[in-house]
């Protein structure tokens, strides 16, 4: 038995709360377990210079821990940790997005941890996902946009292995101690974006990677049906 009396192929208590601020276009409070992430997407003026007169649009995130968000205090700044998950997270977002059917504009998904207990990474992903879906939509009631530009679905979710055993959505005890520590990020349908996985003390063989594997697109499968709850009905129109 897991420390807070979960199954070891047994989700966090997860939740999505959609339209948590509302300045942005889009937005939505994260929480598994613990953790808790803000996730906001905001339209920009325009494009990167490399993608202007394409007709390309461009999504991009940034990341950061809250100075209360962990036991010992965050100082306000951009590690090289914080630019890493970024890139991962927007690359994440960029997979399920037609780019061509942006007009030349930039959305940046913001994603502030207020408390840290491990998955931060993913959590920003799940719930970045939730706060640019409603942005589009939003951009598409009011006639800014054509049609919905999301191609897919997107969740992530970390996977590890503790004293031998295959565990899903680590919080921090146990991220902490694992022998082997993973991130994977799918679609909706199944398909792959991004697998990271590190032997942070005895390599690992193929059928330990496999069982992993499995084990992350089950509760990716269980995330994806929570956010299309979420997502079931369109978020109410801004005055």
């Amino acid at each position: 038995m897991r420390s807070d009396g979960r199954a070891d192929d047994e989700l966090r208590p997860l939740s999505f709360e959609r339209d948590f601020t509302e300045m942005a276009a889009g937005s939505c409070l994260v929480t598994f377990g613990r953790t808790r992430v803000l996730c906001t997407a905001s339209l920009g003026d325009g494009v990167p210079p490399w993608l202007r007169n394409t007709g390309r649009g461009w999504v991009t995130a940034e990341y950061s821990m809250l100075p209360g968000s962990s036991n010992e205090r965050i100082r306000r700044r951009t590690s090289g940790r914080d630019q890493e998950i970024q890139r991962l997270i927007a690359r994440s977002l960029r997979a399920v997005v037609d780019l061509k059917a942006m007009p030349e504009m930039e959305v940046t998904v913001d994603c502030d941890v207020l408390q840290a207990d491990g998955g931060t990474r993913t959590a920003s992903i799940c719930g970045g996902y939730i706060a640019l879906h409603d942005a589009f939509t939003r951009l598409v009631a009011d006639g800014t946009m054509p049609a919905l530009p999301i191609l897919d679905e997107l969740a992530a979710i970390s996977v590890g292995i503790v004293d031998g055993s295959p565990l899903l959505d680590l919080p921090y005890s146990e991220d902490s101690i694992a022998e082997v520590d993973f991130n994977v990020v799918m679609t909706g349908s199944g398909r792959f974006v991004e697998v990271q996985g590190t032997a942070e003390g005895r390599a690992f063989d193929r059928s330990q990677l496999d069982a992993l594997v499995d084990l992350a697109a089950t509760g990716i499968s269980q995330i994806v049906d929570a956010q299309r709850t979420v997502l079931a009905d369109p978020p109410p129109a801004r005055p």
